[in-house]
């Protein structure tokens, strides 16, 4: 025997009134097959559910808990409440129940669960178009793109230059890999250093790879560097101060993506030796400008000796000494007042020639011994007190100014 009974078939046969405590019994007819049968089977009986409609809510008393639930189960005889889910029990009868069924239970979690999915899959991770889109930036058609790098981009550059921006060497070296032949542009090999190229248009090549279109980013840092540290990185069995800055790097490249990594070098040097301030870049024009002589910047030291500092010893520095064959005078020399956790005399120098070893020539030469040494300004930027050894800081617009740098 098969039976079919539907919620529709049964809200269109039968109307439930809205009055309180009344019972109704639904008997509906069931669709049966034609075959003969003598006796009627259990199955062919007609289902019988009493169903019936709670009375109104009573309202709350004083002092009562407002917060009761709006269905409550009432207790005495004929008086139950009416309940929407019909379902097909394990014996195969229909039944009500007080609540959903568990198959659309799960069916309701698992299509939620595509949902979040789907939208997750959607998102863009990893590229410049995520975290163009991520920073609220404005994203411009191929055409547009394509117009302004060709009327208003960066103009042509040396090749030279080129080659040392994006990283690929620093520029002496860069040189000499363009003399012996291992660069071409546009498909030729370029002998010439000073050739004109735009990364943009140009197709250029180094041993065989592909320079990056787009150069990467120009970078201002301040270091505080520690004792034991080179200011080169040619040198691999000395520990260069480049070092401290591979999770710098990381995280410029994560905030970048798409980008070359830039090629980080040090602004002027300071000896294994000597701690303090020392400007990293990878912008050329910038450390050619504030390291070349012209540009006049005075440089602070502290220096911390060994033994007691007479007037003699002020007077031998103040008069200078001879330092790579020129006569170096400093602007000043100052002997600093004494400290309780310091006890070591301590002398302010302030040059600007800013040659090799002059600092340490010039106390050498008044007859002292140097304990420590740390430059602590250049220019007009003073190195940040509460900057620890081996921590930078990146250099703000007025930071650069300071060092006399006009962007």
């Amino acid at each position: 025997m098969a039976a079919t009974l539907s919620w529709s078939s049964l809200s269109k046969s039968f109307h439930f009134p809205r009055r309180p405590a009344r019972s109704l019994s639904l008997a509906p007819r069931i669709a049966c097959s034609s075959s003969p049968s003598p006796s009627p089977s259990p199955s062919s009986l007609p289902l019988q559910f009493n169903i019936s409609f709670a009375p109104p809510k009573p309202k709350p008393r004083p002092g009562s808990d407002s917060d009761s639930r709006d269905f409550d189960f009432i207790s005495g005889a004929g008086q139950q409440l009416f309940i929407p889910w019909i379902v097909r029990g394990e014996d195969g009868q229909l039944k009500l129940q007080s609540h959903p069924p568990a198959r659309l239970i799960h069916s309701l979690a698992h299509a939620v669960t595509k949902e979040k999915r789907a939208k997750k899959k959607d998102k863009p991770k990893g590229t410049a178009s995520a975290a163009a889109a991520a920073a609220g930036e404005p994203k411009y058609p191929k055409a547009a793109r394509r117009f302004y790098n060709e009327n208003f981009g960066d103009p042509p550059q040396r090749l030279s230059k080129v080659l040392a921006a994006a990283g690929v060497a620093s520029r002496r070296s860069s040189e000499e890999l363009i003399f012996e032949g291992k660069v071409t542009v546009n498909g030729s090999v370029c002998k010439t250093p000073q050739t004109r190229v735009d990364p943009m248009k140009d197709a250029i090549y180094v041993n065989g790879n592909r320079l990056p279109k787009r150069l990467p980013p120009k970078v201002y840092l301040a270091l505080n560097k520690p004792k034991g540290y080179i200011c080169s990185a040619g040198e691999k069995e000395s520990k260069s101060v480049l070092e401290l800055f591979d999770d710098y790097l990381k995280i410029l490249g994560k905030r970048n993506p798409g980008l070359p990594k830039p090629r980080l070098f040090t602004v002027g040097r300071l000896d294994v030796a000597t701690s303090g301030l020392i400007i990293v870049t990878n912008d050329g024009d910038f450390a050619q400008k504030i390291s070349h002589p012209s540009a006049n910047l005075s440089k602070e030291y502290i220096a911390a000796v060994d033994g007691e500092v007479h007037k003699r010893h002020l007077i031998a520095i103040s008069q200078g000494t001879v330092v790579d064959g020129s006569h170096c005078i400093p602007d000043s020399v100052e002997l600093l007042p004494r400290q309780p956790e310091n006890p070591r005399p301590r002398l302010r120098i302030v040059v600007h020639e800013g040659r090799n070893h002059e600092v340490r020539e010039l106390i050498k030469n008044a007859g002292l011994e140097i304990y420590s040494l740390k430059r602590v300004r250049i220019g007009s930027f003073r190195l940040p007190a509460d900057l620890g050894l081996g921590k930078h800081v990146e250099l703000k617009p007025v930071d650069l100014q300071a060092l006399g740098w006009k962007s």
